[in-house]
């Protein structure tokens, strides 16, 4: 099994974790590190909906927990019919520990695969750079 396969078998053992009874969209997330250590999280819904933590916020937490800041290889996932996107809060948290070229793989029922990097969903994005002095 490659790294990328197992990064999606992980991602969707997390995403049947998932709680979300709410939206019934489960996702899950799997994040590869500089280190070749892989982290993964799920989203977790709450009735005050500005409460519910996305999966990739949940999987970067693990990262950082480990001690881990560099995100090489991001893969989402989720058993619906259309790929799922990271929003615009999980888009900006991985910027924060990732680089533009950064692939992140979206992963959908029966195989449904697309790659696209950090850039393509940030083309001009705010990072920790833009608040050094």
């Amino acid at each position: 099994m490659n790294q990328q396969q197992r990064m999606l078998e992980l991602a969707k053992q997390a995403a049947s974790h998932s709680y979300s009874p709410y939206s019934n969209f489960p996702v899950g997330t799997c994040i590869r590190t500089t280190n070749d250590t892989l982290f993964t999280g799920t989203n977790v819904e709450n009735a005050a909906f500005v409460s519910t933590s996305c999966a990739e916020g949940a999987a970067v937490g693990a990262m950082i927990t480990a001690g881990e800041h560099e995100i090489a290889e991001v893969l989402i996932y989720s058993p619906k019919p259309l790929l799922c996107a990271p929003c615009g809060n999980c888009r900006q948290i991985l910027r924060e520990f990732a680089t533009p070229d950064v692939p992140i793989h979206l992963y959908g029922q029966a195989g449904l695969h697309k790659t696209i990097t950090l850039a393509a969903l940030l083309p001009d994005s705010f990072g920790p750079e833009n608040l050094q002095q």
